[in-house]
């Protein structure tokens, strides 16, 4: 306004950073395989702020790190039952959408706990994956 005297709610004046809401609904978006403009279109839909291309990259990269800590985490040395299977998503590849098998295995420890002992992505479910 002319006079100064507007007070956004949402994002507010000269702030830099986003709330804990809005970084949490980006996260969202981008595991669900959206591109960056899509999720600054409906960020901009349902709470009528412009955020930038470079800021969404800016809080997908804040879980870099956690990536990469649960990918060197230790692991038990027995596990009691490990499961093995594939899940199929559909994943934005090279301006396409298509469908893609990420393996998973899971340990279950001998006191119940489940780990997630680690995820793989394959073109296709098939037992070749695990044969290889």
């Amino acid at each position: 306004d002319r006079k100064g005297e507007f007070q956004p709610r949402i994002v507010k004046k000269n702030q830099t950073t986003l709330s804990g809401d809005i970084e949490e609904k980006i996260l969202s978006m981008y595991a669900k395989g959206m591109t960056t403009s899509d999720i600054e279109g409906h960020i901009r839909d349902i709470y009528g702020i412009e955020v930038s291309d470079s800021t969404i990259s800016r809080v997908t990269d804040k879980i870099l790190p956690l990536v990469k800590e649960w990918q060197v985490r230790p692991l038990e040395n027995i596990y009691a039952v490990v499961f093995m299977d594939a899940i199929h998503f559909h994943v934005r590849s090279e301006g396409q959408i298509i469908k893609k098998a990420v393996y998973i295995a899971i340990g279950v420890q001998m006191d119940g706990i489940r780990d997630v002992l680690g995820m793989w992505v394959g073109e296709n479910e098939s037992a070749k994956f695990w044969l290889g």
